[in-house]
């Protein structure tokens, strides 16, 4: 608990301190498209809350440092791991100038860097087929850089709204956490303990307020976290099903997965093209009907805000059976697909125009 703890103070003083010094940095650390498909906010924000994040990690393993912690070892090398997908996600947030496709590279390369380190490599999957190729290192090593690649990723995409990737994260993390507990795994209970608290200091000042935003390199490097703890809580441990970490995840791999189909073969564009009809920004845009305050500005912000818990609910269907059924392969297979069927008839009953009346807040 005392590593949530100054995780938790050192994102939140450091948070706060970004949003204060905004004046200061405001010209490259502040988000001013006001216009794009997937911009939601009425004024320019700091884009910069990863440091945030990064600085409480680095208080979490310095604790860990000097309490002596016999896993403090390995929560550096995790640390060094994660700075190239963090460091180029934070240098597009000041530059914007870091192309997608470059940020996925040197996202790949830290999750190399964690197979060097760690030796995290998937070898089991439960998947027919798949599990036999993995028998084969080179193979294990390209899946294994594929999950984290695509998790970090889907965490991006999925953070469009006040508190949504944060939320979603904090609740998966915790997950690990609960899981490795149950297993006796005190690195990847550590790890996740000070993640939590890293996310969870960014969150205050992010929600409902939208005063800081998590930026590329913020949200890259949760997910990134997200998706090495995943792994290497699967390696670790014999006991956890290999179908825990997807079904824990299902929301944003599933998002991401559908967005991809949804642009090249529905759309006819590039997967990596920006559009304005993911699930959170139809139900932002067709569900949502509140409307608070006297200015356009906290209406807006209220609107942003309230579309999240929406998107909590839907992630909760995924990450509360992984909890309750960690170790069952059978039951998480099938609520991944009672997941993935839901997920889909909620798009489409939103995208045209047939949106479930349960759903729409009215005043």
């Amino acid at each position: 608990m005392p590593f949530l703890v100054v995780s938790f103070l050192a994102s939140l003083l450091v948070a706060l301190l970004v949003i204060h010094s905004a004046e200061r940095h405001g010209h490259r650390s502040a988000d001013h498209d006001l216009a794009g498909p997937q911009k939601f906010h009425f004024r320019p924000v700091p884009r910069i809350g990863g440091i945030a994040v990064f600085v409480a990690v680095l208080a979490g393993a310095l604790l860990a440092q000097l309490s002596l912690e016999p896993d403090r070892h390995s929560i550096w090398l995790l640390i060094v791991s994660s700075l190239p997908t963090f460091v180029f996600g934070l240098a597009e947030d000041l530059t914007k100038g870091v192309s997608p496709r470059r940020r996925l590279f040197f996202t790949a390369v830290s999750a190399g860097l964690a197979i060097l380190l760690l030796g995290g490599v998937i070898r089991r999957t439960t998947i027919p087929g798949v599990d036999h190729l993995i028998t084969m290192t080179p193979f294990a090593v390209a899946l294994t850089v594929l999950v984290v690649t695509g998790v970090s990723n889907a965490v991006n995409i999925i953070d469009g709204f006040n508190g949504l990737a944060s939320m979603c994260v904090l609740m998966m993390v915790a997950s690990i956490a609960y899981v490795a507990f149950q297993v006796g795994d005190t690195f990847v209970v550590t790890a996740a303990l000070i993640t939590i608290g890293a996310v969870l200091g960014f969150f205050v000042w992010n929600f409902p307020a939208g005063l800081i935003f998590l930026g590329d390199g913020g949200a890259y490097l949760i997910g990134f976290l997200l998706a090495e703890l995943s792994v290497l809580l699967l390696v670790r441990n014999a006991g956890v099903s290999p179908m825990f970490p997807l079904l824990l995840c299902a929301y944003p791999i599933f998002e991401t997965i559908f967005t991809m189909y949804r642009r090249k073969f529905v759309r006819g564009v590039p997967t990596a093209a920006p559009d304005g009809i993911h699930l959170h920004t139809l139900i932002h845009r067709r569900v949502m009907r509140l409307a608070v305050g006297i200015d356009q500005e906290r209406r807006q912000t209220a609107r942003n805000s309230m579309t999240s818990p929406y998107l909590w609910v839907l992630c909760l269907m995924s990450v509360i059976p992984s909890v309750l059924w960690w170790d069952n392969t059978a039951m998480l297979a099938g609520f991944l697909f009672l997941f993935m069927g839901s997920y889909l008839l909620l798009y489409w009953s939103i995208v045209r125009f047939k949106t479930p009346k349960w759903l729409v807040f009215r005043r």
